[in-house]
């Protein structure tokens, strides 16, 4: 609701898309895959400005991630003082669930609701997986959903909270037990650049 009223007061913007100012802190990786931290001036469903050490050539590949958003790829169009502004490409699920989140984030702020410190979590496409527990049992698991700092799985067999576990090839604590399940937090966060549908622990 907010948004739209962004966009029916300004109606001589130019872009295609309004954009909401937001302070949101993240990394962004050039094509050379060197990684920088970065922060949001402003963002849009159709791409957003970062201010950056470094700007990256117009026109290059560049991919971006913020906990309150996820990853988003897209095309550098712009340089400005300390920083670029880039496209946001996405496919129309993806880009609906932007419009939600950047909802989200608007009322948050306006109503002064607390920060959501939750990862985005998405569901690979791959779900069929190995845990090997405490006891060094392995064991065929599913997995729920995956975020860059952890995963819900189910297994048949459980370790206790604390334990430390390998699922797939990753190091990981159990942070929480459920029904016939568990959440595990990784001992190292996955990058930013893998975290999409295709990724494989």
């Amino acid at each position: 609701m907010h948004l739209q009223r962004k966009i029916s007061a300004k109606p001589q913007e130019r872009r295609r898309h309004a954009r909401t100012k937001l302070a949101l802190l993240g990394r962004y990786m050039l094509e050379d895959r060197r990684e920088f931290p970065c922060q949001t001036v402003d963002v849009s469903v159709g791409g957003l400005a970062l201010t950056a050490p470094v700007v990256g050539a117009l026109g290059e590949r560049v991919v971006a991630y913020f906990d309150a958003l996820g990853r988003i790829e897209g095309i550098i169009v712009r340089h400005f003082e300390h920083g670029f502004a880039m496209t946001a490409i996405m496919p129309p699920a993806k880009r609906e669930k932007l419009v939600n989140q950047l909802t989200w984030l608007v009322n948050r702020k306006t109503l002064g609701l607390p920060e959501d410190r939750r990862h985005e979590r998405i569901v690979p496409r791959e779900l069929n997986t190995n845990i090997r527990l405490a006891d060094k049992t392995i064991v065929p698991a599913k997995i729920v959903d995956i975020s860059v700092s952890g995963a819900a799985v189910t297994c048949a067999k459980q370790s206790p909270m604390g334990a430390m576990v390998q699922i797939g090839r990753r190091r990981a604590c159990v942070v929480r037990t459920f029904d016939q399940g568990m959440a595990l937090e990784f001992a190292l966060p996955l990058s930013f650049d893998q975290f999409d549908e295709n990724v494989i622990l």
